[in-house]
């Protein structure tokens, strides 16, 4: 199985990146991993809401651009389902039965996603009510991907 992650903006603490790392090396034994990292568009302060959808459009086409007609994509929302790791893994176990070689996920800027890269989505999952840093939720999202692919073997897992 190969998984993209495609993510607006870099990642600039030193421990994030040491993550991303760990995680991807610990993945590789289970799927192939591609992780596309996206440039971000500045966000003025103050910007009016005409503005933050111009920016959410410019992020969106670079998104749209970046992502494989064969994928199935998942695009992380604020109000998308939320899964229990245990139903995460069982998403991806059953996408990988249905034939689904490649799974996309989708991490959008400090402003969110654009609504074309949403109706391009075919699910939109939330990790919590809460925001989180879109560089921190990079790691987020591997971990639980990792975990899925344990759960899925029947391996142990811390808990």
């Amino acid at each position: 199985m190969k998984i993209t992650v495609i993510s607006v903006g870099k990642i600039k603490e030193k421990y994030l990146t040491e993550a991303v790392k760990e995680y991807s090396k610990r993945l590789s034994r289970y799927c192939k991993l591609e992780i596309i990292e996206l440039a971000d568009e500045q966000t003025p302060d103050k910007a009016g809401e005409a503005l933050e959808l111009l920016i959410k459009k410019k992020e969106g086409e670079r998104i749209l651009k970046s992502l494989k007609e064969d994928s199935y994509v998942t695009a992380l929302a604020i109000n998308g389902r939320k899964l229990t790791s245990e139903a995460f893994a069982g998403q991806i176990e059953t996408l990988g039965v249905q034939g689904k070689s490649h799974i996309s996920f989708v991490i959008g800027g400090s402003l969110g996603l654009d609504e074309e890269v949403l109706k391009r989505a075919d699910y939109l999952l939330s990790f919590s009510d809460m925001t989180f840093p879109h560089q921190l939720m990079r790691v987020i999202l591997l971990e639980q991907i990792y975990r899925s692919f344990r759960i899925i073997n029947h391996e142990p897992y811390h808990k």
